[in-house]
């Protein structure tokens, strides 16, 4: 049987400034986490706590997964961008980013783009399974001056005049 606690974790629910330490700190082991695939940082922990603080949470759509107080995945939503997406490294895999991706999909009916390091071969594998495609590259539009993809998800459209869909 289902264990009710477990499903309730993967409701996501919007952040407020009360989350904005723990999300910065989930933001630091995530990408701390995924280095050499990524570049590191080039803020330190207290600049990244200090950006969640004063500029991310009060000024963009953010999304958490949590347990027990404690930030298990974070979306950020930047128009129709997703601007960061990061998982607790240990819950990498379990469906947690799945879920955001889900819910920036049906928050943003209308398509989604988003930035990924081009060395991050995981992050690709990832969105292209749901759904994105590559759009173009970005050579220098980040601050840590890394080469870096585009991705772009549109929602399948109906079909064209005089064929069908599969189903």
């Amino acid at each position: 049987m289902e264990d009710l606690d477990a499903r309730r974790t993967v409701v996501p629910r919007r952040a407020g400034p009360d989350n904005a330490v723990d999300l910065a700190a989930l933001w630091w082991r995530s990408r701390q986490a995924s280095i050499p695939s990524i570049p590191p940082p080039v803020h330190t922990a207290d600049e990244v706590r200090a950006w969640f603080a004063e500029v991310v949470v009060p000024g963009r759509e953010v999304w958490l997964i949590g347990e027990e107080g404690a930030a298990a995945a974070l979306l950020v939503l930047d128009g129709g961008w997703i601007d960061q997406l990061y998982v607790e490294p240990e819950r990498v895999g379990t469906g947690l980013g799945a879920r955001l991706v889900a819910l920036a999909k049906h928050l943003r009916p209308g398509g989604l783009e988003l930035d990924t390091f081009q060395s991050n071969r995981g992050a690709q594998r990832f969105y292209l399974r749901h759904g994105f495609v590559v759009s173009g590259t970005v050579d220098d539009d980040n601050e840590e001056g890394a080469p870096a993809l585009r991705l772009r998800w549109t929602p399948p459209g109906p079909p064209a005049a005089g064929t069908t869909r599969a189903g």
